[in-house]
């Protein structure tokens, strides 16, 4: 399967925005929009980065990722926004994307000891999906999702 992630850009981000969960999936994850508008907006404060990326199978964009990381940290590194559009999910995509994120930053953050996420309980296929992936509980919550660390191998 051929997966890519690419930077959301003004080239592709009107594309992006077309992006929709199943109408029962909606309230899980925000709209891209909404994701969109926190990379300017910065709502968990100013030292948090965010990095918009559409999900691609080969030509055709199939879904949205966000990396939010404050640098310099070691459990700061964060996957969220994670959506596959409706029409290509049960495919694999969500899992290869989410194989390539976890790449991304374990080889762009050396210091990274750990990726962490949040979930609706009530989402059962992501939670399945982050559980066989390696994700824990680690006892938080964050609003009413619950918080799910990956540990991180480090030299």
């Amino acid at each position: 399967m051929t997966i890519s992630l690419s930077p959301v850009t003004r080239d592709n981000w009107l594309e992006a925005l077309e992006l929709k969960v199943k109408p029962e999936q909606a309230g899980f994850v925000p709209s891209v929009a909404i994701s969109l508008a926190k990379v300017h907006i910065k709502p968990d404060g100013d030292s948090v980065e965010y990095l918009p990326f559409a999900i691609y199978h080969e030509e055709t964009m199939v879904g949205f990722m966000m990396h939010a990381f404050v640098e310099e940290t070691t459990d700061m590194y964060w996957i969220n926004g994670f959506l596959i559009d409706a029409n290509y999910q049960g495919k694999g995509y969500g899992k290869a994307a989410l194989q390539q994120m976890i790449a991304y930053i374990t080889n762009r953050f050396s210091g990274c000891q750990e990726i962490r996420l949040t979930v609706y309980p009530d989402n059962h296929s992501a939670y399945k999906l982050y559980q066989n992936l390696g994700f824990e509980e680690i006892g938080e919550w964050h609003g009413e999702e619950v918080v799910l660390r990956l540990p991180c191998k480090t030299a």
